[in-house]
């Protein structure tokens, strides 16, 4: 399964079987990701291979964070995946991805944290395109 950075510049390839696929929903998540959560698959690093574009990807990490860090192409800005701290995990944004993980979200954490503007998306209008224009 391949994923890869808007512009094209990074892909990359997973191998299934996945750990988890889960929305987060803490502080540093949705500074990231400019979102109401992170939409992250975990897969172990011998599942994770960097096809093109490797020298472009760029990393940032928070040192007391344990287990956060970013990762994000140079060129476009776009999220890319990242090797935990420790080695054990990749963490996969979801929306990077080119194919159907064929795994949906299992779990919600950092729910508490969550911003204080969200609202379930399926509390909400539902449009195939961009919406009527209102008048």
């Amino acid at each position: 399964m391949k994923g890869s950075c808007l512009c094209g510049t990074v892909t990359y390839e997973i191998d299934p079987p996945f750990k988890i696929f889960q929305y987060c929903h803490c502080q540093r998540c949705r500074k990231f990701t400019g979102s109401a959560h992170a939409s992250n698959i975990f897969v172990p690093p011998e599942r994770f291979r960097w096809l093109s574009g490797e020298e472009k990807v760029g990393r940032f990490e928070i040192p007391e964070a344990k287990y956060f860090s970013t990762c994000f192409c140079k060129n476009c800005g776009s999220s890319l995946p990242w090797h935990v701290k420790g080695g054990k995990n990749v963490v996969i944004p979801a929306g990077t991805l080119d194919d159907d993980p064929e795994i949906r979200p299992q779990q919600n954490i950092f729910w508490d944290s969550r911003a204080c503007w969200y609202v379930e998306s399926h509390e909400l209008p539902k449009y195939s395109e961009l919406p009527p224009k209102k008048h």
